[in-house]
């Protein structure tokens, strides 16, 4: 399985952005799709995930409200709509998939980042 992210750049504050993350390969193996940022000098964390039917679905604290996770199962394509951005929003973000039928717990499968820069 091979995950390409793009959509990410640089906004002002209050901004919306739309991430996307392409799938390839054997994506019929993909039972969970994340995304995950890393700000400078901080871990990474994840910060919305879907099951493959869309129904299932997990926000962190921080972007509820503001962020919503899509999928598009016959484009192969999850997205990230991020509203309302915040300057604590900056961070490189990483879409990633996995085999195994929770959120939690490790993924299986990383595509490249795309920044995301918030200015205040």
């Amino acid at each position: 399985v091979q995950l390409q992210a793009s959509g990410g750049g640089l906004v002002l504050a209050g901004d919306s952005l739309r991430l996307s993350c392409a799938a390839s390969g054997c994506t019929s193996s993909i039972m969970f799709t994340g995304w995950f940022r890393q700000a400078p000098g901080k871990e990474r964390e994840i910060v919305a995930a879907t099951g493959w039917s869309g129904v299932k679905k997990y926000y962190a604290d921080s972007v509820k409200g503001r962020f919503a996770i899509s999928r598009d199962n016959a484009k192969n394509t999850v997205y990230l709509q991020m509203n309302s951005l915040k300057p604590e929003d900056t961070a490189v973000y990483y879409c990633a998939a996995k085999e195994a039928r929770e959120w939690q717990g490790d993924y299986d499968y990383w595509g490249q980042g795309t920044q995301v820069t918030v200015s205040s």
